[in-house]
């Protein structure tokens, strides 16, 4: 996840049982998370968020919903995946004194999922994950084309976690690709808010870090709870140089739970 900052962090955290049972076709309800973010990657400042969480989960054979994922199964082992992501806005940033706060950003976009293990059992799934996301940001007055992402993970899910029956343990490796657009509108300091400790700074596209997740979360009869931790590297990436930068890693974290309002009668075999 860029994961990153992400202020709908908590969607990514929608969880499974073990094993192929009967689930409804459908469910929804709602909840509420908490998360402590940076205020950016690099950031040596962050703030903890109290945020609504939406739980939506659809199972159909072919199409598939299961948190801020909309999945297309391509075969056995082929997922075309369409996916959201965002940050919440920073204000009141040291680093950034006099210049503009950054606004919330929205990512989407597509991904191709490849599984490369699968046992029979369905227990554990290792995949390859591409997602290519373009970002936007918004005040809620307007919005713009804030640049584009990729990033390429290993993603590991682990059903019956350490043997405990309907916990699902994920764990996720990134790296991370960012475009120029994206790179100078969260690190570029132009000409006129030069200060004494803050040059100016104008970066390219290219490599922008890496980040390991982990989450775990369990689906209960009447609702839902997960938690995640991050570790997020901004080392070695094309704006590590940015006087924004304060930080070469940052940690972040959450917890989420969701209660379970309406769901179909309809009953499909599942792997929740």
């Amino acid at each position: 996840m860029n994961p990153s900052r992400k202020g709908l962090v908590f969607l990514c955290l929608a969880a499974s049982l073990a094993r192929a049972d009967q689930f409804p076709l459908w469910e929804a309800g709602v909840g509420i998370g908490a998360t402590t973010l940076p205020h950016y990657r690099g950031s040596d400042q962050s703030r903890t968020w109290v945020l609504p969480v939406p739980y939506l989960v659809y199972r159909g054979e072919s199409l598939k919903l299961d948190d801020r994922r909309f999945r297309g199964v391509l075969g056995d082992k082929v997922e075309l995946e369409f996916s959201l992501s965002g940050s919440p806005p920073a204000k009141d940033n040291n680093a950034r004194r006099g210049m503009p706060d950054l606004d919330a950003t929205l990512e989407l976009g597509p991904s191709l999922n490849i599984a490369l293990f699968r046992p029979e059992n369905g227990m554990d799934k290792l995949e390859l994950r591409l997602p290519v996301r373009t970002v936007f940001s918004s005040d809620f007055s307007h919005v713009k084309q804030a640049g584009w992402i990729f990033q390429p993970n290993l993603s590991l899910d682990i059903k019956n976690a350490l043997g405990n029956r309907g916990w699902n343990l994920g764990l996720q490796s990134s790296l991370i690709y960012t475009d120029r657009r994206y790179n100078r509108y969260f690190y570029a300091v132009d000409p006129v808010f030069r200060m004494a400790d803050r040059p100016p700074f104008s970066p390219s596209g290219g490599y922008g870090g890496l980040n390991l997740l982990a989450a775990l979360s369990k689906r209960f009869p009447d609702f839902w709870v997960g938690a995640f931790a991050k570790w997020d590297s901004v080392g070695g990436a094309v704006f590590a140089d940015s006087p924004l930068i304060k930080a070469r890693s940052n940690l972040s974290g959450g917890f989420a739970i969701a209660w379970i309002l309406g769901a179909s009668t309809f009953k499909v075999d599942a792997e929740n």
